[in-house]
């Protein structure tokens, strides 16, 4: 074993409400591929692998395959833990630190959904505060203002620093998000820096520091740990006993109340993504200061963002916009209002709108489908199957299906049936028929599904075999 091993957590919670359309509940912003085709998860586990190949996570059950394939893709070595109800980042932090097996290690703690392009850059920071959190200082990063931003919270770095490292300083106090004139007298504090939101600290000084601060949270995740069952490498607890635990911000339960909090500052380039102006920024603008993605065009305009990826947008006199085009649904706001994205989503929820939670697209552990058409009794889906992918045996009640395959090679189940299906081939599957659909090879299978019947609802599902955990 590695002495002083440090153990990257990432928290991969969240719904990211504020990037609706593009991040909804079902599929929030850190799996979206926001940045050059990857996503912010990937691209942390990658920043990650520098220092240590080995994960931990912490997420939902309802994302768990998500999360499993951002950690292949990065190829990392993930262990899951999954949180049956989010009680926030104090009781996901413990629950991580409570199942780390060396005693020794250091907690590195990192939020899936932020974009730091330097991964070098960042592990030498983590490298060089080692030493204060081997010393028994929960260290915090923050990161140096480089505007006087009101989306962020403060840390107030003091004067003293912690020994051996003269750049971790001891923390003075926390600033939450202030007003605009607020923020630019913090901007001209060269010891204010923004709260990143990532902490590196012995695993025994957390677990010290909620017996002291939090012992009711610390309690009852060791409650609920009592439950945990291990399946591969996902870990899960009971739902019953997990909804008890205090859900606490560990700012709060923690960070707000210790006398040996720490911070180092980081100069590199940091972003939480946090909202549509943020993402603006990470994209090139053009002489006229806008920002434009894929099928986006304008003219006579300026300083607009425009995100399309599906068919052409044009803006035409139009001047600092936010235009954000899905398969399903479209924003277009001023930048002066996209901190409010998230009411739009309220709203949206409000009146029963899906696709205030869902997109067109769904992901599935096996692959995804997206649903092309609907109508009465009829719905037409494009059906992809990852290499090695095998969907549940199962039957339905109110509808029949017809599956034409466009690429691949499918394997079909039905009944006691096994049938082999090429491109341009097709099958039929009458309603309580016991079937299932599988891809044997290693190239992705991709088939049109035709559902016809009464009822076309996703929970019209009995599943007899499922390798996924599901019911």
């Amino acid at each position: 074993m590695v002495a002083n091993l440090i153990q990257p957590v990432v928290l991969c919670g969240g719904s990211g409400t504020r990037l609706w359309p593009l991040s909804r509940k079902a599929f929030p912003k850190q799996f979206v591929p926001l940045i050059d085709n990857k996503s912010l998860l990937q691209l942390t586990f990658e920043r990650l692998k520098l220092i240590n190949e080995n994960v931990l996570t912490v997420s939902s059950e309802e994302h768990r395959f998500l999360v499993d394939d951002g950690a292949t893709l990065a190829q990392v070595k993930a262990t899951h833990l999954l949180e049956p109800v989010a009680r926030n980042t104090a009781a996901a932090l413990l629950f991580a630190a409570l199942t780390t097996q060396e005693d020794d290690a250091l907690l590195l703690c990192c939020p899936a959904d932020h974009f730091i392009p330097d991964a070098q850059a960042f592990a030498d920071m983590i490298e060089a505060a080692k030493s204060a959190a081997l010393a028994g200082a929960l260290v915090t990063f923050g990161v140096v203002p480089s505007a006087p931003s009101t989306a962020y919270g403060y840390i107030q770095a003091s004067e003293e620093s912690v020994a051996p490292h003269s750049l971790v300083h001891r923390v003075e106090g926390f600033i939450e998000k202030p007003d605009a004139k607020r923020a630019v007298e913090l901007l001209s504090n060269p010891r204010c820096l923004w709260n990143a939101g990532i902490f590196l600290m012995r695993q025994d000084a957390l677990i010290t520091a909620f017996e002291q601060y939090a012992p009711a949270i610390l309690s009852a995740v060791k409650t609920a740990l009592l439950t945990a069952q291990t399946d591969h490498h996902f870990i899960r607890v009971d739902a019953q006993a997990y909804q008890h635990i205090p859900a606490q911000p560990i700012d709060i339960a923690i960070f707000e109340k210790a006398d040996n909090v720490a911070v180092m500052p980081f100069k590199g380039v940091w972003s939480d993504v946090g909202s549509w102006s943020a993402l603006a920024e990470l994209t090139p603008a053009d002489p006229f200061g806008n920002r434009l993605i894929d099928q986006a065009h304008v003219l006579e305009s300026q300083n607009n963002f425009i995100y399309a990826k599906h068919r052409p947008v044009v803006a035409l006199g139009v001047n600092d916009l936010i235009i954000v085009d899905t398969q399903d649904a479209l924003l277009v706001t001023h930048r002066d209002q996209v901190e409010k994205v998230k009411q739009v989503v309220s709203h949206l929820q409000d009146a029963d709108v899906p696709e205030a939670l869902q997109h067109r697209r769904v992901p599935r552990p096996w692959g995804e489908f997206d649903s092309l058409d609907k109508g009465e009794r009829f719905q037409v889906k494009r059906i992809t199957v990852k290499p090695g992918g095998r969907l549940s045996l199962q039957m339905h009640h109110h509808r029949a299906e017809h599956w034409v395959v466009v690429k691949g090679e499918a394997t079909v189940t039905r009944d006691e049936e096994v049938i082999i299906l090429k491109e341009n081939q097709s099958i039929y599957i009458p309603l309580g028929v016991k079937h299932r659909l599988e891809n044997l090879t290693t190239e992705a299978l991709e088939l049109i599904e035709v559902q016809s019947g009464s009822y076309l609802g996703e929970d019209d599902i009995v599943r007899f075999e499922d390798g996924y955990g599901r019911k």
